[in-house]
């Protein structure tokens, strides 16, 4: 009390607005808490919000890879025509049903054969020498052959080969031309 005599008016009013403005503080600092609770709980809502609006695009683009593949899977195990996939030896990596048809067999029973072996001795050459020109010249080939897995069964066909740049695959398109060389000939 003898400090608050010795003060001016204006020092005395300095002390009591410092000290109402610590206990303002003091209060404000709870309040301060509340609302950083609370714009954390804002920001946690609209976080969520935005997790769940991702997740509902995720299914969506899901659900149009799932299309995708089911179309892409009917346009190339189903096609009219034999896909096949080579190795630079020959090696079937991959067919779609009419391929395996083409050749006598079951699908699966093809994977990793060689391809060789379904074609007639009389095309062998004709075969090898288009391999090594699809993979050297890296341009589309094409060239007849007769395939199948029983001589008495074989069909003429017509091939035209190609060597993708990424996997350095031979893609095989195979057409079966019987029906049309034996109409040619009569």
């Amino acid at each position: 009390m003898n400090e608050e005599r010795d003060l001016t008016d204006e020092q005395v009013l300095r002390m009591n607005a410092e000290k109402k403005l610590k206990l303002t503080q003091n209060e404000n600092s709870i309040t301060g808490i509340e609302t950083d609770v609370k714009r954390l709980v804002h920001e946690l809502q609209v976080h969520q919000i935005e997790l769940e609006m991702q997740n509902e695009e995720l299914r969506k683009a899901n659900e149009r890879t799932e299309a995708a593949l089911r179309k892409y899977t009917m346009m190339y195990d189903f096609a009219p025509m034999g896909y096949f996939s080579l190795d630079h030896t020959g090696l079937i990596c991959e067919l779609n049903f009419t391929g395996a048809e083409l050749l006598g067999e079951r699908r699966f029973s093809l994977l990793n054969s060689n391809f060789k072996l379904y074609v007639s001795e009389e095309t062998l050459l004709t075969f090898n020498n288009f391999l090594s020109m699809v993979y050297l010249g890296k341009s589309k080939q094409s060239c007849e052959l007769m395939i199948g897995s029983d001589p008495e069964h074989f069909c003429n066909v017509y091939v035209e080969a190609i060597v993708t740049g990424d996997e350095n695959k031979c893609l095989l398109s195979v057409v079966d031309i019987s029906a049309f060389n034996k109409q040619n000939y009569l």
